[in-house]
């Protein structure tokens, strides 16, 4: 066999100097909470307690999946079928805050030697992925995992030059037709992501704010385009033998520290 190999270095993360002082003085208790398979996720705080998340490593679903450049090896899966591995979303939901993180994912491939020549195979990159974040939370942390196909264009237009949008250094002014309104979620009730900003989105001359706008991107549950539940998506492409597959499943591993004690007012 011949291949072509990538050798990629995640992000890595380190443990804010003040938590590991904490965890030293013994105010503080370092923990690990990991996940995966099923999409929907609960990291307990106990009563009288605080978490402080402050990093991630995230390991894609869809890993020993792949197909052929003809698209008929590897249990028949096709195109469609893996597409919609390659962006995933992972989202964390304290009670009062919401934090949402999408990731694109490779799609690497290997050359195979055959009888009668060579064959390109791809298959998703799950190498994992570390991330340095800040969340804090009294309560219960949900956390939610899901593929996503589709990312909808609703509005286009041009941006007007404001004191937001200077001429030459944004889009203001731009004869350009910018992306100002994309749907994510299920027809019909889709999360609006408006851009520039849902404040003073007539300023811009777009029309009407829609009904359920947000100024962030995340995708909300939609088996179409997505956020589609990892596992569901393995189970229609192929069954329990991939459902099974360790591999193929994502898997998500918190760093964070727990404090047992209420939450400071001040936190710097």
């Amino acid at each position: 066999m011949v291949g072509l190999f990538y050798i990629y270095l995640p992000m890595s993360w380190q443990i804010p100097t003040q938590i590991e002082q904490d965890i030293i003085a013994g105010k503080a208790k370092y923990q690990t909470f990991q996940t995966g398979n099923g999409g929907q996720s609960i990291l307990p705080v106990p009563p009288n307690s605080y978490a402080v998340i402050f990093g991630y490593d995230f390991s894609p679903a869809g890993g020993g999946l792949g197909i052929s450049q003809n698209y008929v090896d590897f249990n028949f899966l096709t195109p469609g079928d893996m597409r919609f591995f390659e962006t995933q979303q992972i989202s964390f939901y304290t009670g009062t805050d919401f934090f949402p993180f999408i990731h694109h994912v490779d799609i690497s491939h290997v050359l195979l030697e055959i009888v009668g020549g060579i064959r390109i195979v791809y298959f998703v990159d799950n190498t994992p992925i570390s991330r340095q974040v800040y969340i804090t939370s009294t309560n219960d942390v949900t956390i939610t995992h899901g593929l996503i196909l589709n990312a909808l264009p609703a509005t286009t237009g041009n941006i007007p030059v404001t004191s937001r949008t200077p001429g030459f250094l944004t889009y203001g002014g731009s004869p350009q037709l910018i992306q100002a309104q994309t749907n994510y979620g299920p027809a019909g009730t889709p999360l609006q992501f408006m851009q520039p900003s849902p404040k003073d989105f007539q300023d811009f001359a777009l029309g009407l704010l829609p009904g359920n706008p947000d100024n962030q991107a995340f995708a909300t549950p939609d088996v179409t385009n997505g956020l589609k539940e990892a596992n569901a998506h393995l189970l229609a492409i192929g069954g329990d033998t991939f459902t099974q597959a360790a591999a193929a499943n994502y898997y998500l591993c918190l760093h964070y520290a727990l404090y047992s004690k209420t939450i400071p007012e001040q936190r710097g």
